[in-house]
């Protein structure tokens, strides 16, 4: 379904619709993004992603086994001690 329509210029600029504009939230300044998909390309205001695609990016392999509270705050000081260690 299409939506809008844009016609691009002799210097490969592109003008954004207001109804696109007003549908992503898009104002002067906004990024957006070009994502391809075979012989389709999508267009979406960059920062926007879902859940899943946030943990997909974090953890490729599935998430890892489940922690304690315990645990995850001995982890978090281990790190910190790391981190600010004198060398």
């Amino acid at each position: 379904m299409t939506i809008a329509r844009s016609r691009l210029t002799s210097q490969g600029q592109v003008s954004i619709p207001a109804e696109v504009r007003r549908r992503l939230g898009l104002g002067p300044g906004s990024v957006i993004d070009w994502d391809e998909d075979g012989d389709e390309v999508f267009v979406r205001r960059a920062g926007r992603y879902t859940s899943a695609e946030v943990s997909e990016a974090l953890f490729p392999q599935g998430a890892g086994a489940p922690r304690s509270l315990r645990e995850l705050k001995a982890g978090i000081r281990a790190h910190v001690s790391r981190r600010h260690a004198r060398r």
